[in-house]
């Protein structure tokens, strides 16, 4: 039986062994063992996996990967104390060990002085000596406090000890048990502590001469030091330098560094404020400044300028001063009266004169009186003069003398503060709200020079600034119309003030970067208010005239508030269309109207200079003011577009008759200010201002042919200024300037010539014929789907590809499980074999006891 269970156990062992070998796979397997599978028709771009695989090879690695992975975090579910060496090059045999602990101390110690804050560069390293910080060493916590200590400080000496804790009886055993000493009488505890008082002496004073003879002895090591410096430091005289080769120059690079390094370092600087933070500065700024001047006008004085007074003691004698003079008198009486110590002899002299001028005296009281009423009588008006006159002078009689004795300087004084307060109330103020009306406005600029109005307008922005009160920006909204309206007041005087306009100016534009869209609305409703003027002039009379100076102002202020080379603009394409209408149905009836057109040409260009927009108008009005120039003929050979007319009235209003004129003419420009005034000008004045237009109109015309230069058909559009200026201007014998600025332009537009192409039809492509879009059909391909779109197909692609990745996890899901499962029940398996086995071990056991214990029984009964 036995046998039989050793062949089974052996077989099973054997076929086991067999398993593990088959398990294996070999070095080289049998050919006829290896899976291939095959494709039957070949696709380019797909991959294939598995094309040849070994039986067994894929499941033996996943169950080796599953023990090292799986496996191992089951066993380790529920454990939390790993321990991981993380030391350097633990694990790392081709290290040395020496090398090991060099890298890991180098790591310990930048650890260590690793910085706290890599942006914090005032941190320095703690630098050590024996382990301790220098740090704490510079503080120098063991400072000898006395000069009695010593090194030995601290500690107390044995007969000390035994005198002060023991009682003295130390001292005394001390004494008997020395041998070899005869004995002595026993000391008392008095005599023990004198001793000891004078052997504590006598040690200090030791300690003292030690001490100064030591002091002595650096002392002089230092003197004997200092000669022997003398004489290392002497210097060699001139002449031995001299002789001594000289130092070399230091070249470019050395010069440059030490440039850099006596060069300025950068300071820091304070943060730069906000609108907000700024506009609160300065009102508060202009507020002090205004209770300032209010102070000056009112004649008070500064707080900060009174001197308070100095707390005085109960026991102060005042006496902190000193007299410059003693002006003291001595007093005393005289037949009952009061008489003082006269010490200028002169005085002496007119003293003994006293008694023969009484009547005098009196007689001279009566006028004194007089005068004294008529001061206060109701005549004298100002109350200041009357206090300065009454403290001028006072009368004292001497002896029977009369004395005048000035008072007090007074009068400087009171001239001094009216001039402050004069100066005061010419001031302006620093403070101003913002006017709520046009008239308000005007009050407050009314009668002050052009500098005061801008500083008046500048202070009322920054007292009333958007940041500092919720209503300041409507307040300033308004300020802007009012000054809209009040620069156009300033451009209908006579004469107009162009001066104030040009400064103003500059505040409207800081106003309208302040409120863009308050400002355009503005603007815009002016220049509408002038195109329906000039439209209702047209329906009642047939025409309408040039407007006045201060449309004018309004346009060149749009020119320069808004941005003109935007292809549409809310106010600049509105301002374009009024200066076109201006040009085109305002017929020319006097040189004002030729004056006004012009400066509407001047600002066409400023306008399109940069954008470069061609303006059909400004070439038909400079064409019609040469026209006006030159004398009328039949067939002037081009044409004249409106409001010029060939013949009539009007047709030959710059044409100047006065040769004497035209040579006394000086080439300047023309004055805008002097449009309301030009009928009340001479002939001579007239003529002037007729041939300056013409030089107004030929350089026009010669900037728009820089301007127009690239274009096409300019040639063409220029060709009745062409023929004025060939044909009509020099018959007539203008000035030679005015010649040679002809000759120019015409010189310019042969050059124009050269480069001129005429204007050709663009080829364009032949048009096809009408024909239905065909339907393109995708080509259909084995093994996909069709009927849908490109982004339908990348969808369901998308979907094909999640269902195959879940699928994958699925199963490897399923086959982690069956993995764990085997393992448990392995784990099963074993707990239940090693319960068996110990369950049969205690059987085993019991029943070797049993027996034993039947054996015993039997023996006693058979006894």
């Amino acid at each position: 039986m036995g046998k039989a269970r050793g062949k089974a156990l052996g077989g099973k062992a054997l076929g086991s062994q067999a398993r593990s070998q088959k398990a294996k796979p070999s070095a080289n397997p049998n050919p006829f063992e290896v899976k291939i599978n095959r494709q039957k028709f070949q696709i380019l771009g797909r991959k294939t996996r598995h094309d040849v695989g070994l039986p067994g090879i894929s499941r033996a690695k996943a169950i080796k990967k599953r023990t090292q992975t799986l496996l191992k975090e089951y066993k380790e579910r529920d454990k939390s104390n790993v321990f991981t060496d993380k030391r350097f090059g633990e694990y790392n045999t081709k290290i040395s060990p020496e090398e090991k602990m060099m890298k890991r101390f180098a790591l310990e110690r930048q650890r260590n002085n690793e910085k706290k804050s890599i942006y914090n560069l005032n941190e320095d390293e703690e630098l050590t000596h024996y382990g301790q910080s220098l740090a704490d060493i510079e503080k120098f916590n063991d400072i000898v406090d006395s000069d009695s200590d010593t090194e030995e400080r601290g500690m107390l000496s044995a007969e000390l000890t035994a005198s002060h804790f023991g009682g003295g009886g130390g001292l005394l055993r001390k004494k008997t048990s020395e041998p070899g000493e005869e004995e002595e009488k026993p000391k008392s505890r008095k005599e023990l502590i004198e001793e000891l008082i004078a052997k504590s002496k006598q040690e200090k004073r030791e300690r003292q001469i030690q001490r100064e003879n030591a002091l002595e002895l650096t002392e002089k090591l230092d003197s004997d030091w200092k000669e022997i410096q003398s004489l290392l430091s002497h210097k060699t005289p001139k002449l031995e330098k001299k002789d001594k080769e000289e130092k070399p120059k230091p070249d470019a690079y050395d010069i440059m560094v030490r440039e850099l390094g006596f060069e300025m370092k950068a300071q820091p600087s304070n943060r730069m404020k906000t609108e907000e933070e700024l506009a609160k500065e300065e009102q508060a700024r202009l507020k002090k400044l205004e209770a300032d001047r209010l102070r000056r006008m009112l004649g008070k004085e500064d707080d900060e300028n009174i001197k308070k007074p100095k707390h005085m003691s109960a026991d102060d004698l005042n006496d902190g001063f000193i007299l410059n003079k003693d002006d003291r008198h001595l007093l005393s009486y005289k037949d009952g009266k009061m008489n003082q110590e006269i010490d200028d002899p002169n005085e002496e002299e007119q003293a003994q004169e006293g008694g023969e001028e009484d009547s005098e005296r009196e007689e001279d009281e009566e006028p004194e009186t007089e005068d004294s009423q008529e001061s206060d009588a109701p005549d004298s008006h100002s109350d200041l003069e009357s206090d300065g006159d009454s403290e001028q002078e006072e009368i004292v009689y001497e002896n029977g003398k009369k004395k005048p004795v000035q008072a007090p300087e007074k009068n400087t004084n009171d001239t001094k503060q009216k001039a402050v307060f004069e100066a005061a109330r010419s001031e302006l103020p620093y403070t101003f709200t913002a006017p709520d009306s046009y008239e308000e406005l005007k009050s407050l600029l009314l009668g002050k020079s052009t500098e005061q109005q801008l500083v008046v307008i500048e202070r009322i922005q920054k007292c009333n600034h958007p940041s500092l009160a919720v209503g300041n920006k409507a307040k300033l909204e308004k300020l802007f119309g009012f000054l809209l309206e009040y620069i156009g007041d300033l451009a209908t005087k006579t004469p107009p003030d162009l001066k104030t306009v040009d400064k103003l100016i500059v505040q409207l534009y800081n106003l309208c970067q302040m409120f863009p869209e308050f400002a355009s609305s503005s603007v815009k409703f002016v220049l509408r208010d002038v195109v329906h003027e000039m439209e209702e002039m047209i329906e009642i009379k047939g025409r309408a005239s040039f407007p006045g100076l201060d449309v004018l102002i309004y346009l060149k202020i749009t020119g320069i508030l808004f941005p003109t080379s935007d292809f549409w603009h809310p106010v600049v394409t509105p301002a374009l269309v009024c200066m076109s209408q201006i040009l085109t149905k305002c017929p020319v009836t006097s040189l004002q109207d030729v004056v006004k057109g012009l400066f509407v040409c001047c600002l066409f260009l400023e306008y399109v200079s940069l954008s470069q927009r061609f303006v059909p108008e400004l070439i038909n009005f400079l064409a019609g003011v040469l026209h006006i120039a030159t004398p009328n003929k039949d067939t002037p050979g081009y044409i004249l577009v409106h409001p010029f007319k060939p013949l009539g009235r009007n047709s030959e209003l710059l044409l100047v008759s006065s040769k004497d004129d035209m040579d006394t003419w000086p080439k300047r420009g023309l004055p805008l200010s002097r449009v309301n005034t030009l009928k009340e000008s001479s002939e001579t004045e007239t003529n002037h201002i007729r041939l300056s237009c013409v030089s107004v109109c030929l350089n026009l015309i010669k900037r728009c042919l820089t301007m127009y230069s690239t274009l096409p058909s300019f040639p063409e559009i220029m060709k009745p200024i062409r023929v004025l200026l060939t044909e009509h201007v020099p018959e007539y014998g203008y000035p030679r300037e005015l010649q040679e600025l002809c000759q120019s332009i015409l010189q310019e537009m042969e050059n124009q010539d050269k480069n001129y192409q005429p204007l050709v039809c663009e080829k364009s492509k032949p048009v096809p014929l009408k024909l239905f879009t065909p339907k393109v059909v995708k080509v259909l391909e084995f093994g996909r789907k069709q009927g849908s779109s490109k982004e339908e197909q990348e969808r369901k692609r998308l979907i094909h590809k999640h269902k195959r990745e879940f699928k994958g996890a699925v199963r490897e899901i399923r086959k982690d499980n069956q993995f764990l499962a085997r393992m448990q029940l392995t784990e099963i398996m074993e707990r239940d074999s090693e319960r068996k086995r110990k369950v049969k071990q205690l059987f085993g056991s019991l029943a070797t006891q049993e027996g034993e214990w039947k054996a015993l029984k039997r023996k006693k009964f058979k006894k």
